[in-house]
């Protein structure tokens, strides 16, 4: 497959001042808003791209919710193709995984319904249907009660697009992934594209998609261009036209961009605009009416204020002629955009070292054993070499090392998550008895900060994350040689 990638431009040559983009990197700065990458497209043109060291522009990144507008554009091709129709019944598609009782309103319930998140269900099933122990998600999704008439009440759904997923895969014979690759992710040079699967085999649907930023400006736009990509109808333009407007009332609130309606997995956004969306900042906003895209990953609780500076910045100054080239502002602009980083610690720029505390050589090498806890780690040790650490955890699954530079960042890579991960570390002494280890998941939002404290042979262990569905504080772990 060769790799397509979109064309550049300047901002100026496309209608848009090199100023207001950096003002808009600025303040993305000045907020500390934690940005992993970025891109802008203004007719069909990247004006604007940059990448938060030590994220890069080769790196995916997981998309969590975003994943539901590739989800809903597998189910507008198989409509297309008359495989099923948005007006048959869900019930229909899984007889072997019925409740014994089937309700009226789970009988009521359409692949409309599940497309806008309009299942009748009184909140998220998503909970209970990945903690199924048989792993039958389906099962679990179609056993719960359903309150309300389908079509009629709102729920912002997870577990609703992971039965999209189910169906299409049942009609197709194929995971969504491998039924969306030549339909889609080939034709747009979408390389290396990987999908979480539940324990059946089947896409999550409603999360799990892990592309590059760069490949998320290339769906949307797809989208933008009414399903045209080189010339080829990808996607049809009544699908994108009947997937991208409002469904069903979200709120009514005009400074929200979560209460301006809901469409087939896509938001509606203020000024006409639409989007998709993914936690913690995973962003694919589309903007008709100026023929703009801007595509963004980061690692970010408040995802509302990215699109308030979107809306502040950009949106304004969106002219439909070309603008004189400004070099001075633009070189400005490039020089930024190439010198892109998140910050190291405050604690880490603040402490003036002397070089190896004499608490370094001490603990260098030994290992210390955990009392019960509940991240199930038994023991840790830690061995320090010229300029890296590398710590070694112990739980039930085994060893698990996680490896950076002393006052300096290294990539390495981790499976103390689970599934081999890609890293960025560093680590510090903040005063004679503390070391603090910071390591970035860089194909994630997820960034970890333990802080490791000696005292005699005994060791503590706390920590926090910067992003979380729950709790973001680690619990506090106690050990000793």
């Amino acid at each position: 497959m060769i790799n397509k990638q979109l064309p550049r431009s300047t901002p100026e040559k496309q209608g848009i001042p090199s100023k207001v983009i950096l003002d808009f990197i600025e303040e993305i700065e000045k907020e500390k808003i934690e940005m992993h990458g970025f891109m802008m497209l203004r007719h069909g043109n990247v004006i604007s791209e940059g990448w938060w060291s030590p994220y890069t522009s080769k790196l995916k990144h997981m998309l969590f919710s975003l994943s539901k507008s590739f989800t809903s554009t597998a189910v507008g091709l198989a409509v297309n193709e008359g495989l099923i129709s948005i007006e048959d019944k869900v019930v229909d598609y899984f007889s072997g995984d019925l409740p014994d009782n089937i309700g009226e309103n789970l009988s009521a319930m359409k692949i409309k319904h599940l497309l806008s998140m309009s299942t009748g269900h009184d909140k998220d099933t998503t909970d209970h249907v990945v903690s199924q122990k048989e792993g039958n998600w389906v099962k679990g999704f179609l056993e719960l009660n359903v309150e309300h008439e389908p079509g009629t009440y709102f729920v912002y759904n997870t577990a609703a697009t992971y039965m999209l997923s189910a169906i299409v895969q049942k009609v197709t014979g194929q995971t969504i992934l491998n039924y969306l690759t030549p339909r889609i992710f080939a034709p747009l040079g979408i390389e290396g594209a990987t999908w979480e699967t539940c324990p059946k085999g089947i896409n999550t649907g409603g999360f799990g998609l892990r592309i590059k930023t760069e490949d998320i400006a290339k769906f949307g736009q797809l989208y933008l261009q009414k399903g045209i990509y080189d010339g080829k109808v990808l996607v049809p333009s009544e699908w994108i036209e009947e997937a991208t407007k409002s469904h069903i009332s979200n709120g009514t609130s005009k400074d929200s961009d979560w209460e301006q309606g809901y469409g087939y997995q896509f938001w509606r956004c203020r000024h006409n605009a639409y989007r998709g969306d993914g936690a913690f900042g995973q962003y694919c906003v589309i903007m008709p009416d100026q023929d703009v895209v801007v595509a963004i990953n980061s690692g970010i609780d408040d995802m509302q204020i990215v699109l308030n500076l979107i809306w502040k910045h950009l949106l304004p100054s969106m002219g439909q002629e070309a603008l004189l080239e400004n070099n001075v502002v633009y070189g400005k602009l490039t020089e930024k955009l190439l010198n892109l980083k998140l910050p190291m610690s405050k604690e880490y720029n603040s402490f003036i070292s002397s070089g190896i505390t004499t608490r370094e050589s001490e603990v260098n090498g030994k290992c210390y054993k955990f009392m019960d806890n509940e991240l199930g780690f038994k023991q840790i040790s830690i061995r320090f070499e010229e300029s890296k650490y590398e710590i070694t955890i112990v739980n039930s699954s085994g060893e698990h090392i996680i490896s950076g530079g002393i006052d300096k960042r290294l990539e390495d890579k981790t499976d103390l998550m689970g599934d081999e991960s890609r890293t960025s570390s560093y680590g510090y002494w903040c005063d004679n008895n503390a070391f603090v280890i910071k390591f970035q998941l860089i194909e994630t939002p997820f960034a970890y900060t333990i802080k490791l404290m000696f005292e005699g042979n005994k060791i503590e262990l706390t920590g926090n994350v910067n992003v979380a569905f729950g709790p973001k504080e680690l619990p506090t772990l106690r050990g000793e040689l």
